[in-house]
Formats: C-alpha cells, sequence, structure tokens
C-alpha cells in the first residue's frame, strides 16, 4: 500500500484495457493510485469491465493517434503524478499486417504523448519496449544486457527502438522530468484480457486441449516473464525517487528464465506426459538472445514471483476446465486467428 505521501496521485494509462494494461490498470488502483485509462478497446473492455463503478477509476474510449483529443485529456489533468505508455499494435506479425497503423500508434504518437508529458510538467513517463531490439545475439553462449548495441529485426522492435532513441537522446533533459524505458520479456500468464497467440500461452493451449503442437525452430532463445511480474516492475519504477530511474533502460525479467521452445515443451510434459508434439526445422529466424537482467534485480531490487512453469501450469488447467469457453474465439488473438504471419 503507498504511503499518505503517494496517496490518490493521477497516472495516466495508455492501453490500459489490454493484456498488460488491465493488470497495471487495476494494480493501480489497488495502491491508490488514481487512473485514467486510455484505450480504443481494439480488443474489448473486458480486462476493465469490473474497474467502471471504482471512483478513482476514469475510462477514456479514445485512440492515441488523436492527438487533440490526447492534448484536451492532459490540459484537463492538472494533478497527473505519471504517464504509463502501453498502447501499441504490439508483436512482429501484427505490425507486419498494419505497418503504416504501426508507425502512426508506435512511433508518431509515443513522440506525441511522450512531448506532452514534458509540456505538462508530468514527472514520470515509463515506456513499455521490448527485448526483442537486441535481435540476435553474436555469442550463443553469452547473455545481452542493457549497454548490448541493438539490432531490431522487425518493423515492430525497429519503432521501439526509435521512442527509445528519442527519450534517450533528442528530448531535453530536465531534472524534473524522469522518463524510464521497460524492455520486457516475452510475455505470458493468465490476463483479464487473456491471449493465446504468445508462444508460452499458445504451446499450453494445444496441449491442454489435446491438440498436436507442432514447434517452428524449437532451438531458438528467448527470455520470458508473467504478465503480472511486468505490472510490478511498473510499480517498482513508480515507487522509485525520480532521479534513479530517470533516462534508464530496464530489462524486464529473470536471467534464470531463459528458455528455447524445446525446453518449454520439457516442461509440458510434466502436465501432459503424452503430449504429440513435431519438431519444424527452421533456421531462418533472426531472434535468437538470451538476456541478463540483474541491473533490475540489483538497483531496484525487482524480482519476478511466477517462473514459466508455475504460468503454463494455472493455464493449462484453466483451459482443461473449460475457463476460457472457445479459446479459438478471435478475441484471445492479437492478429486474425489461423492468418499467416
Amino acid at each position: 500500500m503507498n504511503t499518505e505521501k503517494n496517496f490518490k496521485k493521477t497516472i495516466i494509462i495508455t492501453g490500459g484495457a489490454g493484456y498488460i494494461g488491465s493488470i497495471v490498470t487495476k494494480t493501480l488502483l489497488q495502491n491508490n493510485y488514481k487512473v485514467i485509462c486510455i484505450d480504443n478497446l481494439r480488443y474489448g473492455d473486458k480486462g476493465i469491465i469490473n474497474l467502471y463503478t471504482n471512483p478513482n477509476f476514469t475510462f477514456k474510449n479514445i485512440d492515441i493517434t488523436n492527438h487533440d483529443v490526447i492534448t484536451n485529456i492532459f490540459d484537463e489533468t492538472k494533478d497527473c503524478y505519471a504517464v504509463i505508455h502501453l498502447a501499441a499494435i504490439v508483436g512482429d506479425p501484427a505490425c507486419k499486417l498494419e505497418p503504416v497503423l504501426a508507425e502512426n500508434i508506435n512511433l508518431t504518437s509515443s513522440i506525441n504523448l511522450l512531448e506532452k508529458s514534458v509540456q505538462s510538467s508530468i514527472e514520470k513517463f515509463i515506456f513499455a519496449s521490448t527485448c526483442s531490439n537486441y535481435g540476435k545475439m553474436t555469442n550463443r553462449d553469452g547473455y545481452v544486457d542493457e549497454t548490448t548495441p541493438l539490432a531490431p529485426l522487425s518493423l515492430y522492435s525497429e519503432l521501439k527502438v526509435k521512442v527509445e532513441n528519442y527519450i534517450l537522446n533528442e528530448i531535453t533533459k530536465s531534472e524534473g522530468f524522469s522518463p524510464t524505458c521497460l524492455r520486457f520479456a516475452t510475455v505470458f500468464g493468465i490476463s483479464p484480457r487473456m491471449r493465446f497467440d504468445l508462444t508460452v500461452n499458445e504451446f499450453t493451449k494445444e496441449i491442454a486441449m489435446g491438440n498436436k503442437l507442432v514447434v517452428f525452430g524449437e532451438q531458438f532463445w528467448r527470455p520470458y516473464c508473467h504478465v503480472t511480474d511486468f505490472s510490478s516492475a511498473i510499480l517498482n519504477v513508480l515507487s522509485q525517487p525520480k532521479e534513479k530511474t530517470a533516462y534508464q533502460v530496464y530489462n524486464v525479467g529473470n536471467t534464470q528464465e531463459n528458455y528455447t521452445k524445446q525446453m518449454i515443451v520439457e516442461y509440458l510434459k510434466k502436465l501432459e506426459p503424452n503430449l504429440n508434439v513435431e519438431y519444424v526445422s527452421k533456421n531462418e529466424d533472426p531472434r535468437d538472445y538470451k538476456v541478463n537482467f540483474d541491473k533490475i534485480n540489483k538497483e531496484l531490487g525487482f524480482r519476478i514471483s511466477k517462473t514459466v512453469f508455475q504460468g503454463m501450469s494455472e493455464i493449462f488447467f484453466k483451459v482443461r476446465n473449460g475457463y476460457f469457453g472457445n479459446v479459438n474465439d478471435q478475441i484471445y488473438y492479437n492478429t486474425p486467428y489461423n492468418s499467416e504471419s
């Protein structure tokens, strides 16, 4: 619980009804923040439907590409402490499907939001970036960290890198403004706005449904982090002295939670020993990286609360028990289900 000093500070969150955002929004309210949630409800409002009656929750059904309306929100919100920017066209396939929209939202409107935050004397700005910015390791036996040169290999990561660069190198730095870039690991886990187009979630869903699991490129490395731990990392940054996190970049995850797809399948065998899996050779995937997360651990004291196996266990039993209804419903996917990525 926040101290009285932080009681009922106002936070603007974009994408607050989404897979990550719905958990962050709820957690902010539980920690006595007032929340202004901006979301165009591209994927519905199931993630926030239980929050509408909360007196500290204000919902704005708008798109962040509507810059005039964004300006009005900032002008009307005189006591805003921080902006948490999650809204985006998320993931390589979704950005590939709608590249013009992705650039408008993920780059142009992100920079507009940042500039409005500076002009409005917002103290903290938290930008949701991605570990996919690292692209491919030069040393498969080593790890990348926040000092590693970035090598984005998709439109999604290219746009994230451009916004990071704008935050860290192009805006005029001031003592009163504290922007922080969080490079999230590959996310998994149960959320009010559930997704089944994420590796761990998808694999677990297929096995729980008794389907054959087809795995492409089982040898490539990725780091993974539970969606609730993303929320914890954001709350952690909000609670820090602003000079400590100003113009900083943090990888969000745990160094022990780097896995290949084959390692994930081995975990799944603990839940379903008779699973049916086919490996399809894929040598051209350029993304291959193991990430070190020591910085956020040592500097901010961040710790994860759930491992990949714990998260997939929860998903497995909920899918098996019909908790999600039709797991192939389009609402669970960011791109048209079964479309080519």
